[in-house]
């Protein structure tokens, strides 16, 4: 039997029940299609990869509006004799995408094809067509009904149709290139560092060992809250006081918001300002004070490779165990699918700290006990990392660098093979000149406007007088 198209296979159905029909439509009956046929051909070949760790793979993308059974279907590369046959009682709902590790069936080459067929083995669903090895993923951008292009590999995510390939080229900023400040002059001065943005607030970790409170004043600035004594900050200390302060350079939250304490990742004590101390502190927020001694300190160094004391951590996010779980997150320390239950308790997710000297981001479980256990180690590819944030709504995690990437920034996710991969790397917006930006926060998908919403980046120079700038990125 010749190959056919899904359109044309129902078409031939329709013929079909027409014929055994007969009189019944003559006499104006209606026919009802079969329950499975509109539904086959909103099924597409979504995601090629033909190299790397997870080459030879497939995914598949449902862009219509009913669950698709794919029990049976076929796989195929250019060659008739090559099937990989879908095992029974898989399903893909409405949006949804799904990857196919191919290999142990057929190979994916450099010049190839990959083919999507009915169970009968001949009606053609869809295919893709390439000349060269995948770069290293082909991805349909937009999803589902968009043209092949190369990104960065994210089977079983929604492709990243945002930028460059996993290794590569970075390619414009993904939203406006306009770039405006965001602080009245000279508030901060110099050594602003993290950002973390908690719906109207913005907490801002600075060098000198001080964390503020950030309120909007309604005319686009980000000013100091003047309650409950943050109006100049608040000086930060180690648990038990003692001489020196922490030199803050990142700042998170949990899914807990702030008041399950507020996260500062420090590298260094200002008392002992040659030696490293590589620490995430944990702090209560609730009090009027304009102290805050922490009530945790998890200290990290001998657990990492040895770097300056003025290399250490810069940046620091945190990833819910619900995405790192559902996303097939596989756990350095054992080797296998990342376990929360395997630990005691550890606020529900993983702090993510970037090491400047290094430029390599750090996965580590921080129990409520002090306890603490590295699951990850990510090579970042930029010369250093100055910031990461974790921004839920694209579910993808940010690697920023200062002036010495020239303000490279990199998104990535967890892919097939467990581990967080490189998706896009951007340029600086086109507005913003090459500053000594230490700090980036994402607003939450409350803020989407027309598309598009705001981002924030803090100049550890204070540039101009200004330390905050603003931005947008696509939502």
């Amino acid at each position: 039997m010749p190959e056919v198209r899904a359109p044309e296979w129902r078409r031939r159905l329709a013929i079909l029940c027409v014929a055994v029909a007969g009189p019944a439509l003559a006499a104006g009956a209606v026919l009802a299609p079969a329950a499975h046929a509109a539904p086959a051909d909103d099924i597409r070949i979504n995601e090629v990869v033909t190299t790397g760790s997870v080459d030879d793979s497939i995914e598949l993308y449902n862009k219509g509006t009913a669950a698709v059974d794919l029990s049976g279907w076929i796989l195929k590369d250019e060659s008739n004799s090559s099937k990989y046959k879908i095992s029974s009682g898989v399903t893909l709902a409405p949006g949804a995408v799904r990857a196919f590790d191919v290999h142990a069936s057929f190979g994916l080459g450099s010049a190839d094809k990959a083919r999507l067929y009915l169970p009968d083995g001949s009606t053609l669903v869809d295919g893709f067509t390439w000349s060269e090895h995948s770069g290293p993923s082909w991805s349909r951008c937009a999803d589902g009904v968009g043209a092949f292009k190369a990104a960065g590999v994210t089977l079983g995510a929604p492709n990243d149709c945002g930028g460059g390939g996993g290794g590569g080229t970075p390619v414009a900023w993904p939203g406006s290139g306009s770039v405006s400040t965001a602080d009245a002059s000279n508030v901060f001065g110099q050594d602003l560092s993290g950002l973390h943005q908690e719906g109207g607030v913005m907490w801002a970790a600075q060098n000198s060992g001080k964390l503020w409170r950030l309120l909007p004043n309604g005319a686009g600035e980000w000013t100091p809250d003047t309650a409950n004594g943050w109006s100049a900050g608040k000086a930060l200390r180690f648990p038990g006081g003692g001489s020196g302060s922490p030199d803050g350079e990142g700042v998170t939250v949990t899914g807990a918001g702030a008041a399950g304490g507020v996260f500062v990742a420090s590298e260094r004590n200002s008392a002992s300002s040659g030696t490293s101390r590589l620490s995430v502190l944990r702090y209560d927020v609730s009090g009027t004070g304009t102290t805050l001694t922490a009530t945790r300190e998890w200290n990290l160094t001998s657990s990492l490779p040895s770097v300056g004391s003025n290399l250490g951590f810069e940046g620091i996010t945190w990833v819910p165990d619900a995405y790192l779980t559902g996303a097939g997150f596989k756990d350095e320390s054992t080797g296998s699918a990342y376990d929360p239950s395997g630990y005691g308790a550890h606020t529900g997710g993983v702090f993510f700290v970037g090491v400047e000297g290094t430029g390599t981001i750090h996965g580590y479980v921080l129990e409520d006990t002090g306890t603490f256990t590295r699951v990850a180690s990510v090579d970042s590819g930029l010369d250093g990392v100055m910031e990461v944030q974790w921004e839920p709504q694209a579910a993808r995690l940010w690697a920023v660098c200062d002036d010495t990437c020239g303000g490279a920034h990199r998104t990535m996710r967890v892919n097939a093979s467990g581990v967080f991969a490189t998706t896009a790397v951007y340029d600086r917006p086109s507005g913003m000149p090459d500053l000594n930006n230490e700090g980036f926060s994402v607003s939450g998908a409350a803020e989407c406007a027309g598309g598009s919403k705001p981002v924030y980046w803090a100049d550890d120079s204070n540039t101009g007088g200004h330390a905050l700038r603003k931005g947008a990125i696509a939502c």
